[in-house]
């Protein structure tokens, strides 16, 4: 089943979800490889496709990929958040306790992802590090808007590679740490009800140099 929604509305409502994960309803193997083979048509340097994608369903398994991101997470969103006096100061207390909900249920999501590219930019230059990031972010982008045309919704989270985080997945998971680095991990589920809306952004203008 897709949504049929237009190219404009996949890209401004795909949120990072989070409460509005449906933990109960499985996720077929079948519509997350459709969405990975529309990812795999995202720009990737010299056409490498160093790409690997580790999903996750066993339960034990989950538990433990949620206790690693908990370790880092937990005192992450317990620090005081800057005031920045503009309209990401009202959204902050919702985006918290949002980010606060999935810390706790991680583990609960049907399927979760690890995308992984091979290679290690570890304190590599500027123009390493874009061109690194700039061969897996697009495709992993692209799989996120394609759930969303399912009715199907992740949020992107980082916290888990914090530290000791990263190594200890690899080790759980089997992916060989010096060989690739991890770029997220995601929970997947299907969505409570599919009507996203546009987030409020700073307004372009604001933003925009010429």
């Amino acid at each position: 089943m897709t949504l049929n929604l237009t190219a404009d509305e996949v890209l401004t409502t795909t949120r990072s979800v989070r409460k509005r994960l449906d933990f109960d309803t499985p996720v077929p193997r079948k519509v997350l490889m459709e969405c990975l083979d529309i990812a795999l048509q995202a720009p990737t340097g010299s056409n490498a496709q160093g790409w690997q994608w580790v999903f996750v369903e066993d339960a034990a398994k989950k538990k433990a990929l949620a206790d690693i991101y908990r370790a880092n997470a937990t005192p992450y969103l317990d620090q005081p958040k800057p005031e920045r006096g503009d309209i990401r100061d009202q959204q902050m207390d919702a985006v918290m306790d949002s980010a606060k909900y999935l810390n706790q249920n991680m583990e609960h999501a049907p399927v979760m992802l690890i995308p992984v590219l091979e290679g290690r930019p570890d304190r590599a230059e500027a123009g390493i590090q874009a061109s690194f990031w700039g061969s897996l972010l697009p495709a992993v982008w692209s799989f996120m808007l394609a759930l969303r045309e399912r009715g199907i919704g992740t949020a992107w989270t980082t916290l888990h590679l914090l530290g000791e985080g990263e190594k200890q997945a690899a080790e759980l998971l089997g992916i060989p740490f010096e060989k690739y680095t991890q770029g997220g991990l995601f929970p997947i589920a299907y969505t409570k009800g599919t009507d996203f809306k546009l987030a409020k952004r700073l307004p372009a203008e604001q933003l925009t140099h010429w």
